[in-house]
C-alpha cells in the first residue's frame, strides 16, 4: 500500500470544484493510505467557514461538505511530536509551521506530502526535503 500525507488544500478539492480537483481525486484509490495531522479537520473547517463568509456557500452546504470529508478514510496523527522538526523546517525554508507539520508527518512515515500550495512547493523545490513533497498534478494516473 502506498502512503501519502494529504494537506487540506488538496483534500478540499475532493469535494469542491477547484483547480487541480481531477488530480487530487487520484488519491481516492483503495491502495493508498492517506495520513493527516490532527489539526486537518479544523483547517478544513476554516476553509469552509471562509467560503460561507464570502457568500460562496451556505452553512448547510458547508456542513454537508464537512461530513463528506469526515467520511473519507484518513489516518489521523498527533501533531505534538512533529512540532520540533516542523519548526526547524519552517524557519529554514520560511514557510508556515502548520504547512511544515504535514511535511514532518511525511518524513516520519517515509512517504510524500501531496500539496497544491504552489508557494510551499516552490520554497522546497531546491531543499534537501524536496523528495518528501509531491505536487498534486504529479500524482500517478493509475
Amino acid at each position: 500500500m502506498t502512503r501519502y500525507v494529504v494537506d487540506a488544500n488538496v483534500a478540499i478539492k475532493w469535494v469542491l470544484p477547484e483547480i487541480h480537483a481531477e488530480a487530487a481525486l487520484r488519491l481516492q484509490r483503495p491502495n493508498y493510505e492517506l495520513l493527516v495531522p490532527d489539526f486537518f479537520f479544523p483547517e478544513i473547517g476554516n476553509v469552509l467557514w471562509k467560503r460561507v463568509q464570502r457568500g460562496e456557500d451556505n452553512l448547510e452546504s458547508a456542513q454537508n461538505t464537512l461530513q463528506a470529508l469526515m467520511g473519507v478514510p484518513l489516518s489521523v496523527h498527533p501533531s505534538l511530536g512533529l512540532m520540533p522538526q516542523a519548526l526547524e523546517i519552517a524557519v529554514r525554508v520560511q514557510q508556515a509551521v502548520y504547512d511544515c507539520v504535514y511535511l514532518s508527518l511525511a518524513i516520519e512515515h517515509n512517504c510524500q506530502m501531496v500539496t497544491a500550495d504552489e508557494r510551499l512547493f516552490n520554497a522546497l523545490r531546491n531543499d534537501r526535503l524536496a523528495t518528501s513533497l509531491c505536487w498534486v498534478e504529479d500524482l500517478p494516473e493509475t
